[in-house]
This record gives structure tokens, C-alpha cells and sequence, in this order.
């Protein structure tokens, strides 16, 4: 399980350039659809803020702004389980920087974390600059495999993060459930290790209830929830959060602060103001039946177009169906060599995901940003290909 960084061997620039040609259907990022995001109701609410105070073009707290604070710290306490107050929150640029700020907290050249085994490939760009240890945990049907995890805390007491994606996992989909959830947050106290929960999809629940959140379980301080309005409100608020013990916030506000001062104050007011006037619940509702919809759409064209042997996952939520190959074939060759070139399609190739790129045979699939069409007609070219292979 254990392994140390490499070069991942997939060019991801350059597929995400080749991704770009109006021709590709892309099934490779994780971009929300843009006719759900609410336009109107946040240019109101920017116009709002703006009106009510010049104070939102000044420089401002580093913590983030108070109300935007408690409207958050609220929420997950209803929502979460979290028992958090305003000080528990720092609002961030996108969870994408919570993570580059906590990775900078808590992690060292050759120091030991563990994660997913895959993960998100955003989380690895970060903790691959710290050039850690990782050891590779396991997923089934339930998340990550606690025992797994259990027996690497015990043999490598140099692991000081554990990184989950608990809720629709990115790239795979699926969702940890109660029991290793508790599990978790006991193993985070007794080897006083850091849990990094990122849950940029836990609102978009399809089917069934949500759970409640591995930090709703933390007695000691030891969980870090981390989440954004990227996937439920628009990507270019680049507004995220960290909840937190009190201590753990206090740092990672100094970090930030040297980082970028603070987080634009126009933007988290105009927030505060959607939240306000808004029902974001009815929001994420319209969301959840327009993303599910595409989903059943891409798992019937899997069914009908794809050759037996490629396995799906089926999530009850969130943006992504992970698809598993023999392990003979390598997604990240075949996308290079034909499927973008000749059948103009794009995916994430298991080699992106996988600490050390370890393992090839299996690809990402985002259905919310394309038509039901266009869905249809990319799967349909990629089952093709597939069945050439």
C-alpha cells in the first residue's frame, strides 16, 4: 500500500487542452451543468451587497466574513450534525485552497498520508508537492476500508493525514457508510492524526438520506470538514469553507492570511444576500433531479453500448460513475492513442487518480455538464472503441 510519488505517466494538460475542441464530448471534468446556475438571483444579490455597503471592496478579515460564517456554521449543524459556531469556519477560495492550506499545516517532505486508493486528482497535485509517503487504502461498496487503514496507522506512526472523500467519492461515486464513519473519527483520536473530509458533494443526494458528516463523530479536534458552493452554486465564487476545532482554524487563518490576505469580501457578502433572500434547499432540489436524470441516461447508454466486461458504478448522487477495465488495458494509453483522436471523446484515466499513478485500467465519467444527447451519442463512441480494443 505503500508508495512514494511519481511522475504520473497521462499528460493531463494536454488532454484537457484536446478536450477543449468544440468536436470532443467530454466526460473528463467535473463542471457543473451552467443552465442550473441561479444568474439571476446572484447578480440581485450582488447588486445587494453592493448597495448596501461600499465596505465590500475593502480588504477584510482573513477569516472570512462573520455572517457568511454563522450562515454556514448553521447549516451544518442542521445538515451536518456539526455542533460548530461562526469561530469553527474560515471561508476559502474554493475548497481546493482549504486543501492546499491544510496540506501546508500539516504535512512535511517524506512524511506519511494516507488516502483513497483512487482519489481526487486535485488533492494529490497538492500533496504531491510535499513529496509524502502515501499508503493506499482500499475502497469497496462502503468507502474506504477502515481495517485497511486501521493496520497502517498502527505499522507507520509517521502518517499525519488521512484524506477521504466520504460522500460520492471522487472519481468512484460511492459513499462511506455509518459505521466506518464512526470508525474513522475514533482511529483519527486514538493515532492523533488528521482526517481531511471533502465533501463538495454531499448535498447532492439522489436518492435516500444523507448521512451525517465523520466530523459530527470528532471528540478530540482531530476531523477537518471542508466543502464548496462550487457544485451547488457556480464554480466562479471560488468560495469554499473549512470547519473546524478553534486552534486548528487560528492556524490555518495565519496560513491564508500569508497566502492572500483574504478572500474578496464582494463576493462573500453577495453570498450572504442569496442566502438571505433565497431558499439554496430548493436550489440543490432542482440540481439533484436534472443530475440524476443525466445519470440514468449515461448508465442506460453503459448498458446498451458498452462491452460487458467494462464495470460501472452506480451513485446515489453526486457527479461521477467510475468504469472499471481488465487489467491488461491502460485507459490512459487508449485515450492518448484513439479515443480522443479517433472517436473524440475525453475521460479521467485511472492513472490521474491513483497516488503514484499504480494502476491504469479504469476511467472517470462526469455526466452533468453534457445534454442527454450528447451523452447518449459519447458513450455510444466510447463503447465502440471499447469493443475494438
Amino acid at each position: 500500500m505503500q508508495k512514494t510519488t511519481e511522475k504520473k505517466d497521462t499528460d493531463l494538460n494536454d488532454i484537457m487542452t484536446m478536450a477543449d475542441n468544440p468536436e470532443v464530448i467530454a466526460f473528463s471534468g467535473g463542471l457543473p451543468d451552467p443552465a442550473l446556475f441561479p444568474e439571476k438571483a446572484l447578480a440581485q444579490a450582488y447588486q445587494k451587497a453592493i448597495s448596501q455597503d461600499r465596505g465590500v471592496f475593502q480588504y477584510h478579515s482573513a477569516q472570512g466574513n462573520l455572517q457568511l460564517r454563522q450562515q454556514l456554521a448553521n447549516r451544518c449543524q442542521k445538515d451536518g450534525q456539526i455542533n460548530a459556531q461562526a469561530e469553527n469556519v474560515l471561508i476559502t477560495q474554493g475548497g481546493q485552497q482549504a486543501i492546499t492550506l491544510i496540506a501546508e499545516m500539516v504535512l512535511s517532505k517524506g512524511c506519511g498520508i494516507a488516502v483513497e486508493s483512487p482519489t481526487y486528482l486535485g488533492a494529490l497535485n497538492v500533496f504531491d508537492q510535499y513529496q509524502p509517503n502515501y499508503y493506499q487504502i482500499p475502497l469497496d461498496e462502503n468507502g474506504m476500508e477502515i481495517d485497511k487503514l486501521a493496520e497502517q496507522l498502527e505499522l507507520h506512526p509517521e502518517i499525519k493525514l488521512i484524506y477521504t472523500v466520504p460522500d460520492f467519492q471522487n472519481p468512484t461515486g460511492t459513499s462511506m457508510s455509518l459505521t466506518r464513519r464512526k470508525q474513522l473519527a475514533d482511529l483519527a483520536a486514538k493515532y492523533q492524526v488528521y482526517v481531511l473530509e471533502d465533501s463538495p458533494y454531499r448535498d447532492l443526494t439522489y436518492t435516500g438520506s444523507q448521512l451525517p458528516t465523520i466530523k459530527s463523530f470528532d471528540q478530540t479536534g482531530h476531523v477537518i470538514f471542508i466543502s464548496s458552493f462550487s457544485k451547488i452554486l457556480s464554480p466562479a465564487l471560488r468560495t469554499g469553507w473549512v470547519i473546524a476545532a478553534s486552534d486548528v482554524i487560528g492556524k490555518l487563518t495565519e496560513l491564508k492570511a500569508a497566502s492572500d490576505l483574504c478572500s474578496p469580501e464582494i463576493t462573500q457578502r453577495s453570498i450572504c444576500c442569496y442566502l438571505t433572500d433565497n431558499s439554496l434547499d430548493q436550489h440543490i432540489a432542482q440540481l439533484c433531479q436534472n443530475y440524476q436524470k443525466k445519470q440514468k441516461v449515461m448508465l442506460g447508454a453503459i448498458k446498451d453500448y458498452f462491452p460487458s466486461w467494462a464495470k460501472a458504478t452506480s451513485p446515489k448522487g453526486g457527479f461521477f460513475i467510475w468504469v472499471e477495465l481488465p487489467e491488461k488495458l491502460d485507459a490512459g494509453k487508449l485515450l492518448i492513442e484513439s479515443v480522443l483522436p479517433k472517436y473524440q471523446v475525453c475521460y479521467v484515466p485511472a492513472s490521474a487518480v491513483y497516488a503514484g499513478a499504480s494502476k491504469k485500467n479504469g476511467f472517470r465519467l462526469s455526466y452533468v455538464g453534457n445534454s442527454p444527447d450528447k451523452i447518449v451519442e459519447g458513450i455510444k463512441r466510447l463503447g465502440t472503441c471499447l469493443k475494438h480494443v
